[in-house]
């Protein structure tokens, strides 16, 4: 069977060493600087720039105020009548809170947090309720 490789190949063993050069600015000597120091010499030193502190940029003043201007303080939460419709509704169907919210496709949280009045309203969730409890609840939002 013929080789592959035409000619005779071989390998190179011997190790490849590569060195970095040092930066120039690094090659201070530090005894070089301590005797330059000692005697009185000028020696220039370079402080960086927020080296060695751990603090960020500070926030403008009116950060605060410009947060508060642009979002409403609270947003609307369930009424108390949406709640107590869901729970009525739930309850004369005979269902818990978890059987209501495999039907709606939510997790059972979403439903409690609703009955509960601490959950922002959203259409589609309510819209979902809606359908399966048989029970009107979006016009109730906020009143």
């Amino acid at each position: 069977m013929p080789s592959r490789y035409p000619g005779a190949m071989t390998q190179d063993w011997e190790p490849v060493v590569i060195h970095k050069s040092k930066p120039k600015a690094q090659e201070r000597d530090p005894k070089a600087v301590n005797q330059a120091l000692r005697t009185g010499a000028p020696v220039q030193t370079l402080k960086k720039a927020e080296a060695g502190s751990n603090k960020k940029a500070a926030p403008v003043v009116n950060a605060r105020k410009l947060d508060e201007a642009a979002e409403p303080a609270a947003l609307d939460r369930v009424s108390t009548e949406v709640k107590q419709a869901i729970q009525k509704a739930r309850l004369g169907k005979k269902m818990s809170q978890a059987d209501l919210a495999k039907q709606i496709n939510e997790r059972p949280q979403v439903v409690q947090e609703y009955e509960n009045g601490k959950a922002v309203p959203t259409q589609a969730v309510l819209a979902k309720m809606e359908k399966v409890l048989g029970v009107k609840l979006r016009g109730k939002i906020g009143k």
